[in-house]
């Protein structure tokens, strides 16, 4: 594939993830946000430039989320439902699937997820 076609297909490819309809969010290794696309900001309530402040354990209401986050970290898969807050304080459960990515050369971690409506 020409350059030309693989920026097309980065381009294309972003625009489809910031508009689907599952949310999608990026960490690095601290567990701060770098990215979020629109659905993971009105599922929570912020807008992105307040979402990109926070940091993974100031939405997710789980017992020793910073635990779990490393362990996340270490192993770089992962699958499972945890309880997200958002901006108003209400929770709700969230189904997930989250792994490491390179972007630019540097390492991430991205989950993608729904709420878990079950």
């Amino acid at each position: 594939m020409s350059v030309a076609k693989s920026f097309v297909q980065l381009g294309l490819l972003g625009e489809a993830v910031d508009g689907a309809p599952v949310a999608v969010f990026v960490a690095d290794e601290t567990g701060a946000y770098v990215a979020a696309n629109r659905y993971a900001c009105e599922l929570l309530g912020y807008s992105r430039d307040q979402l990109l402040k926070l940091r993974v354990h100031d939405v997710t209401v789980e017992a020793d989320v910073g635990a779990h986050y490393t362990r996340f970290v270490n192993e770089r898969r992962e699958r499972g439902t945890v309880t997200l807050r958002r901006k108003d304080g209400s929770t709700f459960p969230f189904r997930y699937a989250a792994g490491e990515t390179n972007i630019s050369a540097l390492t991430y971690y991205v989950s993608f997820g729904l709420p878990d409506e079950e």
